[in-house]
């Protein structure tokens, strides 16, 4: 660990004083996110638009931040099991796609307290999508893998919709 009293920028720390000695496993997760645009209690919000985006058939350039409660079971009363929190804005031109940016933070179980960092391309309308995991934090420190995306149901006029998430990520 770098201090205040170290003259070096940079040092190279033990695998083990990080955690990292261990055994890397797989994990696979399951489950639901509900992207809700409508209603009294929106969990995603449009916060930006450029002066042609309601005029684009893809509403490029809008952005949306989102709060989105992640479930179990594909209901919305099933139980929460954390919160998809981050960005996604309309990044085409000519297709419905999304660049999304999000961090999938746990409240339950063993995984309670860490999350999962997301980056990547969803093209909305494909029938399952692929988002790389660009890292986590908690028990899912250094982690890397990707989610796979399937849109259950969408509501054109309301804009809400549920998608079902698969995870598959290396952790220590």
């Amino acid at each position: 660990m770098v201090t205040s009293k170290s003259p070096n920028f940079s040092q190279n720390p033990s695998l083990q004083a990080l955690g990292l000695n261990k055994q890397k496993k797989l994990s696979h997760l399951h489950f639901y996110f509900h992207d809700i645009v409508s209603g009294p209690n929106p969990t995603s919000i449009w916060v930006a638009q450029t002066p042609t985006s309601k005029k684009s058939p893809t509403l490029f350039g809008s952005i949306a931040m989102f709060d989105d409660p992640l479930t179990v079971g594909p209901e919305k009363s099933s139980k929460v099991v954390g919160r998809a929190q981050g960005i996604y804005g309309s990044a085409s031109q000519s297709e419905d796609a999304l660049l999304m940016t999000m961090n999938l933070a746990f409240v339950e179980g063993k995984f309670n307290g860490s999350s999962l960092s997301v980056f990547g391309r969803n093209a909305v309308v494909e029938a399952v999508r692929e988002m790389p995991i660009v890292g986590g934090s908690g028990v899912f420190r250094f982690a890397r893998g990707y989610v796979q995306a399937r849109t259950l149901k969408f509501n054109a006029t309301s804009g809400d919709a549920l998608v079902e998430y698969d995870v598959f990520v290396f952790h220590y």
